[in-house]
């Protein structure tokens, strides 16, 4: 018995040896899967500050980080293709226009850029680069939201401060101070908007009646801009480098209370949406390509899609957002969405 036993351990010894050999064997063969050839040659590396600080070299060098920051890398590049594209550049087309046919107006004409934004881009730091934008002429159309025009003016009149996202909402709302994420701006920056605002509006009514000027979003935009007479403000700069600033929700934020509250001493003011609309489009339609750089989403996003459909798609898009596609929001939707619908070639 004790040597069936011993035997039986034996066979049972060896089976289990087997079983592990065949194991490690296959578990090797799944570690070791033999490599194909990359197609793909562009190797991981990241800047080499050992050669000093070179901007250009920095920013070329986010394509070949990997993560977002290719995707960055890649957005860099698309934008620098907007700035440095003239007709010029492309060969003369059967139907084109006389217009177009001398060299020394195509190489003066350049892409058409949109620019959209929410309005936290103008309550942020984000601001000061807007403005340097406009101030510079390196941008042809901006689409942003009511709040991307007043928190600009609110900051030329009082400041916005740093907070934090965990501050509690009720204990600022007894305190008279309004959170923006992390960012905090007190009720009496509003007062002072109003106190701003409302001799503007009521110029408004009155140019309106008297010189039967027919208001428009953009029309209004330029006027506060003009009047603000402040050189940190971006629609200072817009208005002053005749850059369009459209704002189909312009009554959504303070600008539209405003409007409300004076409305009830002083009623009558008109503001005409279409004639925006016609305006916007017509940009996308006359330029001779286009390109969109849009930072958010929402409205001002599918705006700028939208007037690019008119003339078939824009040729260049950047989009910087933190939208997902799969609830079918516009705002999460990707690139290759926007050409299905014609709005990117």
């Amino acid at each position: 018995m004790e040597t069936s036993n011993n035997s039986n351990n034996l066979a049972s010894n060896n089976r289990k040896n087997k079983d592990n050999d065949y194991n490690i064997e296959n578990a090797i063969k799944a570690v070791t899967v033999k490599s194909t050839d990359i197609e793909c040659k562009d190797i991981v590396k990241g800047y080499e500050f050992n050669n000093g600080i070179n901007y250009t070299e920095i920013f070329s060098s986010y394509k070949h980080m990997g993560f977002q920051a290719t995707a960055l890398g890649n957005s860099i590049e698309i934008i620098n293709k907007m700035i440095n594209w003239r007709l010029s550049h492309d060969k003369i087309e059967e139907d084109e226009s006389e217009e177009y046919l001398e060299q020394e107006i195509r190489e003066k004409t350049r892409c058409t850029i949109f620019l959209g934004y929410t309005s936290n881009m103008a309550s942020c730091g984000m601001r000061e680069i807007i403005r340097y934008l406009c101030e510079h002429k390196m941008i042809d159309c901006i689409v942003t939201t009511a709040g991307g025009i007043e928190e600009d003016f609110i900051k030329c009149l009082k400041p916005t401060f740093i907070g934090d996202f965990n501050l509690k909402g009720s204990e600022l709302r007894e305190k008279g101070i309004n959170r923006i994420g992390n960012l905090l701006i007190p009720n009496e920056n509003y007062c002072d908007f109003e106190d701003w605002i409302k001799p503007l509006l009521n110029e408004m009514i009155t140019i309106q009646n008297e010189k039967k000027k027919i208001w428009t979003p953009s029309k209004v935009i330029k006027f506060l801009g003009q009047r603000i007479n402040h050189k940190e403000s971006i629609y200072y700069w817009a208005a002053k480098n005749k850059i369009p600033v459209f704002c189909p929700a312009l009554t959504d934020g303070s600008l539209g209370d405003m409007i409300f509250f004076n409305n009830y001493k002083n009623p009558g003011l008109t503001i005409d949406i279409v004639r925006d609309l016609a305006k916007i489009n017509k940009i996308a339609i006359k330029a001779k390509k286009t390109g969109m750089i849009i930072l958010g989403g929402g409205v001002i996003k599918h705006h700028i899609c939208n007037a690019n459909l008119m003339r078939n798609g824009s040729d260049f898009a950047v989009y910087i957002n933190t939208a997902q596609e799969f609830d079918g929001s516009d705002s999460g939707a990707r690139p290759d969405e926007a050409v299905s619908w014609g709005k990117i070639k």
